[in-house]
């Protein structure tokens, strides 16, 4: 402490003031006057000291605690309740530590989850390319016969068209995480959007011979991004093709009040079990009654798409009976 050139300067101030006003008390009144002068000073001086040396204690501690925070420990406490610059400044850092405390365990999160990520994304990879090259192989043999070759050609192609899909809808997802995409705020007629989205799966639908019903107001609408939102509905409608037998009915109803714009997309599939319900919205998860091809992002990326326009989404599901998804647009954050 005493190295510090400003208490240096603060004692050699103090001890002049002293010195001149001992000797005008010892000039002016008498050597009692000016030796009690002395002594009251050298106490002041004294407790001044005593007093900075135990802020620049407090000051040290503060300083190893603002390094073993820089190290990453976090759990150490330094609250103050008592008045003071001292109480209010161990008050604020605390309040950076629980911040950054807080920061690092997001960060750790996210970092759980890129790896998880990569985890799902290299296992989702892994089965299609391994068939592929078994393929390829295959084909490299000049006594394959001609039909052999055109089946591994096509298998082929449709595991590529998988990966592609796949590859696809990561970036998607990876640009919605990110906050990089920026959705419209436009008019969107639900007639028309559920139109756009029908479009891409009419094929499947006449396939499986499903009957398809839209119920609603020609002019309903709600304000988003028409392409994103084309994008959910149609992984949403997909899934209920999907999970549709042969024969069956899908519905989408539309209405409109003063609160939002709800969309009911139902099917009379098989439905969903009870205990997968809580997850299908979760990146990668596959439920019991999931295809063999299914890969588990298609509801996720709707998920991440209408609740980034100031949506919800949810399901309500019956096995044997049916699954209903229930999009809401609200006109307010709520």
């Amino acid at each position: 402490m005493l190295r510090n050139k400003e208490i240096q300067v603060f004692i050699l101030i103090m001890c002049f003031i002293t010195i001149v006003a001992t000797v005008f008390a010892a000039a002016l009144f008498s050597f009692q006057a000016a030796l009690l002068l002395l002594v009251t000073a050298a106490l002041l001086i004294g407790c001044s000291l005593v007093f900075t040396k135990w802020r620049y204690n407090e000051m040290n501690k503060l300083s190893s605690y603002l390094r073993q925070i820089t190290s990453g420990d976090y759990s150490l406490d330094v609250r103050d309740n008592r008045e003071g610059e001292l109480s209010i400044l161990k008050n604020d850092i605390y309040k950076v530590t629980l911040m950054l405390s807080e920061h690092s365990s997001l960060l750790q999160k996210e970092k759980n989850q890129l790896t998880n990520a990569i985890s799902d994304i290299s296992h989702q990879l892994k089965t299609p390319l391994t068939s592929m090259l078994v393929m390829v192989d295959l084909l490299r043999n000049p006594e394959l016969n001609a039909g052999k070759r055109a089946e591994f050609t096509h298998n082929i192609r449709i595991q590529l068209e998988r990966i592609e899909w796949l590859v696809s809808s990561l970036l998607k997802l990876s640009k919605i995480d990110a906050g990089s995409v920026h959705f419209k705020r436009e008019k969107i007629v639900v007639e028309q959007l559920i139109q756009k989205a029908i479009e891409p799966l009419l094929i499947p639908m006449e396939i499986k011979s499903i009957t398809l019903r839209v119920e609603g107001k020609n002019d309903d609408s709600f304000m988003g991004d028409l392409n994103w939102t084309t994008e959910a509905l149609i992984n949403i409608l997909k899934n209920a093709v999907e999970h549709t037998p042969e024969g069956g009915e899908i519905t989408i109803s539309f209405a409109e009040n003063t609160l939002f714009t709800e969309i009911n997309l139902s099917d009379n599939g098989k439905g969903i079990p009870k205990e997968d319900l809580p997850y299908i919205f979760k990146r990668f998860y596959k439920g019991k009654n999931a295809y063999e091809e299914s890969v588990g992002i298609g509801l996720a990326m709707a998920h991440s798409i209408i609740t980034n326009q100031r949506g919800a989404l949810h399901v309500k599901s019956e096995q044997g009976r049916g699954t209903q998804f229930s999009l809401k647009f609200y006109k307010q954050i709520i």
